[in-house]
């Protein structure tokens, strides 16, 4: 089946990184959409770098460019070619008329190919699973089909709730990322490393434990850690601790990246209204991954267990604090309570599927707006 949707909100993100630099690095992981997106420039040149017959035609990168009618050129799996660096440093330092989209899976200097960091000649862009706002342009109306399928194109537009699509990715996710790049050889030590990482989405990352349940010992985990979170398959928040007292100060949150791997991690082939909840909060992690002005999320916990589930810093302006609600009713202030007696400066904000028009109420001393997560991104 052919997916072609068109993704507007990241096109217009590859265009302004055009503006500021002449290499956009479009990264994501395996069936995001990254090729589909590409294909949306269709002035552009698309080589497949896949294919043998591009990785010839890429011997000599000065020929080829000196050769190439279009202004702008994508290079799909880049990291394919024997000297990928190379290919995009001449593009950039030679032909300063181009402009270069790369695509690969996991970051720039995932693989050692990459001789070359580019400093200065790139920037970055991230492509998420569909987004909330994107939604509409998918047609999909069904919020608990979007948690529980995930947002893989191919699997959130699949007419039925494919199991086998999210084995498959995982089988290839280790063959053609993990073991090409990282030379990771204990497969299934590694795959239930990642199984048990999904499960525990969301929650408190204890190396230790992870040692524990998976046989491997703490520095292979940590290393394993590593490379899931290069290759995105997963994001680590860290704990936010500016000097308040009695708060987590060294424990970092592990969020898988895809609601519909964490439901499958967990066997789940229906959804709970207290596992919406959940998969809601990652729904809203993505949404601020999105955002460019965005430069850290973190999360806020103290001893007493009272929690901020995502809290973002904004330099002299203070802290935001970022409560995900998938119920609204009975809403309690005692973490923001928390955290304001520590931060006193910063907005407060509750995230609900409830909320079709944002307002803002005035609880216990503390002014709090309630948004919709389609109404998040303008405030950044």
């Amino acid at each position: 089946m052919d997916f072609m949707f068109r993704r507007q909100l990241w096109k217009h993100k590859i265009e302004n990184a055009w503006e500021k630099a002449p290499i956009c690095w479009l990264s994501g992981v395996r069936r995001v959409g990254k090729t589909t997106l590409s294909q949306e420039f269709e002035s552009a040149r698309y080589v497949n770098c896949d294919l043998p017959g591009s990785v010839r035609a890429l011997e000599d990168p000065e020929v080829f460019f000196s050769n190439l009618e279009q202004r702008q050129v994508i290079f799909d799996e880049i990291h394919r070619l024997p000297d990928p660096s190379l290919v995009l440093k001449i593009a950039a330092d030679e032909f300063k008329h181009l402009k270069v989209l790369a695509t690969g899976s996991s970051t720039l200097a995932a693989t050692e190919k990459f001789r070359d960091s580019l400093t200065g000649r790139k920037r970055l862009v991230r492509l998420t699973p569909v987004l909330y706002e994107e939604l509409p342009e998918f047609g999909i109306e069904d919020l608990q089909s979007r948690l529980l399928k995930g947002g893989l194109p191919p699997a959130l537009l699949s007419s039925e709730h494919d199991l086998e699509f999210y084995a498959e990715w995982m089988d290839s996710f280790y063959s053609r990322d993990v073991q090409e790049l990282f030379k990771v050889e204990k497969r299934s030590a590694f795959l239930k490393l990642f199984e048990t990482v999904l499960r525990n989405s969301g929650g408190m990352a204890d190396m230790t434990s992870l040692s524990k349940h998976t046989s491997l010992s703490r520095p292979t985990v940590l290393n394993y850690i590593d490379v899931l979170e290069i290759s995105q398959a997963l994001h680590i928040l860290r704990p936010y601790a500016a000097g308040g007292r009695r708060e987590i100060l060294a424990q970092p949150k592990i969020y898988g990246f895809d609601t519909g791997f964490v439901a499958f991690a967990r066997g789940w082939s229906d959804l709970r209204a207290e596992d919406c909840g959940n998969l809601w909060e990652h729904l809203v992690l993505d949404t601020l991954l999105s955002i460019s002005k965005i430069l850290k999320i973190q999360f806020w916990r103290d001893k007493q267990q009272r929690e901020i589930d995502f809290v973002v810093p904004q330099g002299r302006q203070g802290v935001d604090a970022i409560e995900c609600k998938w119920n609204i009713k009975n809403f309690e202030t005692r973490n923001l309570k928390a955290f304001r007696e520590n931060y006193n400066r910063g907005r407060n904000f509750v995230v609900s599927p409830m909320v079709q028009e944002r307002y803002t109420i005035s609880k216990d001393g503390l002014d709090i707006a309630f948004v919709g997560l389609q109404d998040v991104r303008g405030f950044y």
